[in-house]
This record gives structure tokens, sequence and C-alpha cells, in this order.
């Protein structure tokens, strides 16, 4: 589901001058151009991240930081998921529970 800033704002209960705020911080990346932007269900969750940040007091500062380090975490996570499907579709029996028996066991 896409949707404009408008809806967004309505949605979120942000104004729309913060969340275009936002999007001028980078903070948010929505598809198209100022006055045409299109956000995505994960803009939407990233504007209900960003507003309970900032009840949290997060500095405007450390806020690209944080939301890097969530972006790189997410990305990691995905990535692991896609390892992990490769791995149930393409490795035999014996590596899938060797691997399980390593995962189980945790950092040495």
């Amino acid at each position: 589901r896409m949707i404009t800033v408008q809806p967004l704002s309505a949605t979120v209960g942000i104004a729309e001058a913060e969340i275009t705020r936002w999007v001028e911080l980078t903070w948010l990346r929505p598809d198209g151009s100022p006055g045409g932007w299109i956000f995505q269900e994960v803009d939407v969750a990233r504007v209900r991240l960003i507003a309970e940040l900032r009840e949290l007091r997060m500095d405007e500062e450390a806020m690209p930081v944080v939301l890097s380090l969530l972006d790189q975490l997410h990305a990691e996570r995905r990535r692991m998921r896609l390892l992990q499907q490769a791995v149930n579709e393409a490795a035999p029996d014996a590596v899938r529970a060797r691997l399980r028996a390593l995962l189980e066991a945790g950092p040495a």
C-alpha cells in the first residue's frame, strides 16, 4: 500500500511539516519528489519508529546513527533469512544438522 504525505500524516498523527523535515534530513526516503512523495508500508513503520525515538528524547544528532544501525540490523536479518532458506533448500541433511548444532551451542 502506497500513500502520500497527507494520508501518512493523518495515519500516524505527525504534522506534514515534521514529516517533510524528516525527509529533508534523510531520515525518511520516500519515492518520488517533493510535492509528490509516495510512502510505502516500511516508511509508515519508520515514521512511527522516529516518533517513538523522539518521545524518548533521542538527540537529533544521534538519530541518523541510530537509524543507520537499525537499517544495518534489518539488512543482516534479511541476509540471514536468505542464507537459511538457501541452506534448507540445498544443503545435505548432515550439513543442516551440524549448522543447527553450532547455532544452538552459541558463540564460542
